[in-house]
């Protein structure tokens, strides 16, 4: 709804950022990104293989302030913290979803016209360089995985097979231009295409979706920034935030969401844009690698509520190349996270 692998946690050199106390910019990041070159391509690319990955270390996602990007560790522990975990359940496991894929379209992607059939008034407006091969939801890993759908090709899944009553979120990324594309429902048919719900963000800007406008997510967010990446892991760092989805959520929202989508009023139920940080004592060192790295960034960065859906669910995409930990993450529970706040005089970065 709405490989054997070798490396060491380096110590990030932060700084705090003048304007906000509770800005803590990663500038080993920054660093990293200026000294990168983009990679030039002249096709769309899958985000699962080699060239994906040089791309993507390039791309910065958001200004450094942005509330993606920064570091919570040291953010104040929410009053009705522990009131709030209950409600969504202290004993339910972390989940891990291998859900979310993109494409990479080159600057010159062809636009083509996508039409809006449910939230039109709350959308952006096309064309959008929505490619052939753009993939759906879960595509290819989540249906690989399963026997029942492992026999389906991409333009199955594209025109709504196992099911059309499916979130089927759709993820284009322009890289060069910082621009992202994402789409609610995003369904081929022999017509063209078709979704639910379309927004663009700027990923050079701060700037947010209108207040009160959804995304294709509840929250009014997007996703892409979110999702844990095959090189992000291989290179030992998510330097984000993550995504995470509740069942039961509030009717209301907070910075950086724009949109709720619950008719219920109970205070410890946590809001959209809601932050979750793993307790810092929660010890990682009995995890493999690739799990360790997103305790870690969940540590640091902690996740925001983007959905309703799955409790304790966070988003990692459908690349073959990750290993399956849903089993692994299970051993985390709801009691291993605490609700964090801007501390007192935090300033929302400005576009």
């Amino acid at each position: 709804m709405r490989f054997f692998l070798s490396f060491s946690f380096f110590l990030i050199t932060t700084f705090a950022c003048a304007d906000s106390p509770g800005v803590t910019i990663n500038k080993t990041r920054l660093d990293r990104l200026k000294s990168t070159a983009m990679p030039s391509f002249d096709e769309p690319i899958s985000f699962d293989n080699e060239k994906a990955d040089s791309i993507l270390a390039a791309l910065e996602t958001f200004p450094p302030d942005n509330s993606w990007n920064i570091s919570v560790d040291s953010w104040p522990v929410a009053a009705n913290s522990a009131a709030m975990i209950a409600s969504i359940g202290s004993d339910k496991p972390l989940r891990c979803n291998a859900d979310m894929a993109f494409v990479l379209v080159p600057p010159n992607q062809k636009r083509i016209d996508v039409r809006i059939d449910s939230y039109s008034d709350e959308s952006d407006k096309g064309p959008f360089p929505v490619p052939p091969q753009t993939p759906i939801e879960g595509w290819p890993a989540s249906y690989k995985r399963d026997e029942a759908t492992r026999h389906l090709t991409l333009d199955d899944v594209q025109r709504g097979k196992p099911s059309l009553d499916a979130d089927r979120h759709g993820i284009v990324v322009d890289p060069v231009n910082r621009k992202l594309y994402e789409f609610y429902r995003l369904t081929k048919t022999d017509a063209g295409w078709t979704a639910a719900q379309a927004s663009i963000f700027d990923l050079a800007s701060n700037k947010l979706r209108p207040d009160g406008w959804t995304s294709s997510d509840a929250a009014g967010l997007p996703v892409f920034p979110a999702v844990v990446r095959y090189d992000e892991l291989k290179r030992g760092k998510v330097e984000h935030a993550l995504r995470v989805t509740f069942k039961n959520t509030r009717r209301a929202y907070v910075y950086p969401a724009t949109h709720f989508a619950s008719n219920k009023k109970d205070e410890n139920l946590p809001r959209m844009g809601e932050r979750f940080r793993l307790r810092k004592d929660f010890d990682t060192s009995r995890f493999s690698p690739f799990a360790k790295v997103i305790l870690e960034a969940l540590k640091t960065y902690g996740m925001l509520n983007a959905d309703n859906g799955i409790d304790w669910a966070v988003s990692v995409s459908p690349d073959d190349r990750i290993p399956a930990m849903h089993e692994e993450l299970r051993k985390v529970k709801g009691s291993d996270f605490e609700v964090v706040v801007p501390p007192p005089g935090y300033v929302p970065p400005k576009d």
